[in-house]
């Protein structure tokens, strides 16, 4: 493809980000805006951090905007480093601050974008774990290249995110036309009433003809969610969920196979990957309706984080994806009831009942735990 014209590509976890990730970066002209989740003092880490001081050093002004707790173990020396070659970086929401504890809120997307034309959105964070290593796969995680007008809205959200400018909260979702597709970026922010992740996959579950395939991380439904995709199950829709056979949050995973057994019941199609960490967000809704990014179907990613997904309306890139999820499940080991059974004795079957409760009533308090500051706010 000759990339003068605009383009959206599904990108991969492993060398196949990192490699566009530091062309994006390397080309910058004027402006980068990183912002990011985790951001690892590792080998990847420092690859992507000596491209962003390069591009310092070219007078491209370089904005980097961290979480204070996914990236809380990056050193002072990095820190400092990043802002002696005029990169400016900024935590967002320290965990503790004046009137505030902030733990479950947190700036959860992982996006670049340069001079607002060129742009990368996924689920991938800057460490070794998703490049992988010669010994390991890197986790199963995706992400897509824009080269088209959708990189301008990211820039414009990324600048409100950074400079704290209420003016981006103001900015309606747009769908915009690239070639035969229709692209378009969706923020879940709840505290700022953002919820067009949430909506727009309710919608896509809702309105489904044929079928969905989600591959999904820390999945845990909501009763909302939950409820459309089973209800979509009992419509005689091909519902099929790519799941972590080994996950970073083993009790997270626990509460997941707590739920496998109702939705088994519903005739959901359960996979489960084991070649690495499943860390994927995407999902495609009849071959046509895709969308990939930050956002995790539980509460925590519908109440809690902020988030960023790409919505694409378009047959072909409906199925690359969805291709590439096939590819994924010839080689993930399917979980039936029969399969479930044999591996759920009734102490498994505890654990993975208390998991559930704990990972609820975890997500439940981290949720709801920052807008009792805003409450308090209110009061006085």
């Amino acid at each position: 493809m000759s990339h003068d014209e605009e383009y959206i590509e599904l990108v991969h976890s492993g060398e196949d980000y990192f490699y566009r990730l530091e062309k994006i970066i390397g080309k910058a002209q004027k402006e980068i805006h990183l912002q990011t989740y985790i951001f690892e003092n590792d080998s990847t880490g420092n690859r992507i951090a000596a491209q962003l001081k390069e591009a310092a050093r070219r007078n491209v002004k370089v904005y980097v905007l961290l979480d204070a707790y996914g990236s809380t173990s990056l050193p002072d020396s990095f820190i400092n480093d990043f802002v002696q070659h005029g990169i400016s970086l900024r935590f967002f929401s320290p965990l503790f601050s004046w009137n505030n504890f902030y733990l479950g809120r947190r700036m959860h997307h992982k996006v670049v974008v340069a001079d607002g034309k060129t742009a990368l959105i996924g689920g991938i964070n800057i460490a070794d774990k998703y490049h992988g290593t010669t010994e390991s796969e890197p986790w199963l995680d995706y992400a897509v290249q824009l080269y088209c007008p959708a990189a301008e809205d990211l820039q414009k959200l990324c600048r409100g995110y950074f400079f704290k400018q209420s003016s981006s909260k103001k900015i309606k979702p747009v769908l915009h036309l690239v070639e035969k597709a229709r692209v378009g970026i969706l923020q879940n922010d709840w505290l700022k009433s953002k919820t067009e992740v949430c909506d727009a996959y309710t919608n896509a579950i809702l309105h489904a003809e044929k079928e969905i395939v989600i591959v999904g991380s820390y999945f845990l439904p909501g009763s909302i969610m939950a409820k459309a995709l089973k209800k979509a199950c009992k419509k005689g829709i091909k519902t099929t969920v790519i799941l972590a056979g080994i996950s970073d949050v083993p009790l997270v995973r626990r509460a997941t196979e707590h739920l496998y057994s109702s939705f088994l019941n519903h005739h959901m199609r359960i996979y489960e990957w084991n070649k690495s960490v499943v860390h994927g967000k995407a999902t495609v809704v009849d071959k046509k309706w895709s969308t990939v990014g930050s956002f995790n179907l539980n509460s925590l990613s519908c109440y809690g984080s902020i988030e960023m997904n790409v919505e694409i309306h378009s047959v072909e890139f409906a199925e690359n994806l969805r291709t590439d999820f096939e590819k994924v499940i010839s080689e993930c080991s399917e979980i039936t009831c029969e399969t479930l059974r044999q591996r759920t004795g009734l102490i498994n079957r505890l654990a993975n009942w208390v998991s559930y409760q704990m990972v609820r009533t975890t997500m439940l308090f981290l949720t709801f735990l920052p807008h009792l500051r805003f409450l308090k706010d209110y009061r006085l």
